[in-house]
């Protein structure tokens, strides 16, 4: 039996659903564990790209059963259309379960996040609705996905979020509505903690995905300009209701420089010159654009104090280090080794860069020797080993070691 959790080591769209999907090959059960439809996970296989924005990425694995859990955000249109997807194109969705504790993500919702992100106030959220299913929650008046077994019992629930009284906002949904995600929602409702603890006494092997990075955890993250959940590893086990102790690895993912989206404090970040090379233009789906919007991301170098942080607060077993291959046309590479003394202003070290095609490696060994020093860097400076490198945006492009 062993549990392991994925989680961001910077500030999110690291690749860890590539990773999910690379290493759902050896679970038995991948779950969700926080986080909504407002980031999506990309992931190319032999049944295509898919954006995954809900379901988990071992839903391409055979055999695993996949769990969206209790931590989760779900707005019911989304996971429906995403369902929908998934099957139109042959992929087995009768093992996909949905926690009935998981909070719902509602039309209100949404409206509220696009009144909040139009004021000057806003913070680059997706206006997707997903912090403001977590604030009702917090409120206690959020329907949750266990309700959709009782439409009456969901409207007197629409009714004490009404009575907040929020000027402009439609608290309403059509019983027919209501009616529709039942019909397809209620049926891979699951108890939690059943299925949950059923899989480890069976002494099955657990994946959980984590969504964003440490750097947008809503406690530890950039506050304000966080995510509204908590995309750290210990979280894996307070939403899915088990000790902590029994997460047997921690991987964390980082991307081989840095990106970020919405706004926030973003240290290395590159000017526009030095970005357009890694950015692309849009057009692969490796390129550096929001998987959920398709907004250009910011970029920066690659910044340990970062990484350091995202291990002193996860307790890395392991780094999985994606898109190695966006570096190889670099002279030069970047690194922030630490801070200027009682700033936040970075102090660079300039690697050389390898200047050839990385793509086609399939060991370490075969790597340019240049960029496995790069990679040595990272594990000396962490004490963390780098046991995955990304080079190329499908599956298997990937170097184990």
């Amino acid at each position: 039996m062993a549990i392991t959790v994925i989680v961001g080591a910077q500030y999110g769209d690291e690749g860890k659903g590539k990773m999910s999907d690379y290493l759902a090959k050896d679970a038995d059960f991948v779950a969700r564990f926080q986080g909504g439809d407002n980031a999506g996970h990309t992931v190319l296989n032999q049944y295509g790209v898919f954006k995954m924005h809900l379901v988990p990425c071992g839903v391409f694995t055979p055999g695993v059963i996949n769990f969206i859990g209790t931590g989760t955000a779900v707005n019911p249109d989304v996971l429906i259309e995403e369902l929908d997807t998934l099957n139109d194109v042959g992929i087995d969705t009768s093992e996909l379960y949905l926690s009935e504790r998981a909070q719902l993500v509602l039309p209100y919702h949404v409206q509220l996040d696009e009144q909040m992100e139009a004021r000057s106030s806003g913070i680059g959220t997706t206006k997707r609705g997903i912090g403001q299913a977590y604030a009702f929650k917090l409120l206690r008046k959020n329907p949750r996905a266990g309700d959709l077994r009782d439409i009456d019992e969901f409207e007197r629930i629409l009714g004490e979020a009404n009575d907040i009284g929020i000027p402009g906002i439609d608290f309403a949904i059509p019983r027919s509505t209501l009616e529709r995600w039942a019909e397809r929602l209620v049926p891979i409702l699951r108890e939690p903690l059943s299925l949950v603890h059923g899989q480890i006494a069976a002494g099955k092997n657990l994946l959980f995905e984590g969504q964003l990075g440490v750097m947008k955890d809503i406690d530890q993250g950039i506050y304000p300009f966080v995510t509204s959940s908590h995309t750290t590893a210990s979280y894996a086990a307070v939403s899915a209701g088990f000790p902590a102790r029994l997460i047997t690895d921690v991987i964390g993912v980082a991307k081989a420089f840095e990106s970020a989206v919405g706004k926030g404090h973003f240290p290395t970040e590159m000017g526009e010159d030095e970005a357009a090379p890694l950015r692309g233009t849009g057009e692969n789906p490796d390129d550096e654009y929001g998987a959920r919007t398709g907004r250009s991301r910011r970029l920066g170098w690659l910044d340990m104090e970062v990484l350091r942080f995202a291990h002193k607060i996860n307790g890395f077993d392991a780094l999985a280090l994606t898109k190695l291959d966006k570096l190889d046309a670099l002279a030069e590479i970047k690194v922030c080794t630490h801070y200027a003394s009682g700033t936040s202003e970075p102090v660079y070290r300039a690697f050389p860069g390898w200047l050839s095609d990385t793509t086609k490696c399939k060991t370490f060994d075969a790597l340019p020797t240049e960029a496995q020093a790069y990679v040595r860097f990272i594990e000396a400076e962490l004490n963390v080993p780098v046991r995955w490198i990304g080079n190329g945006p499908v599956r298997d492009d990937v170097i184990a070691r």
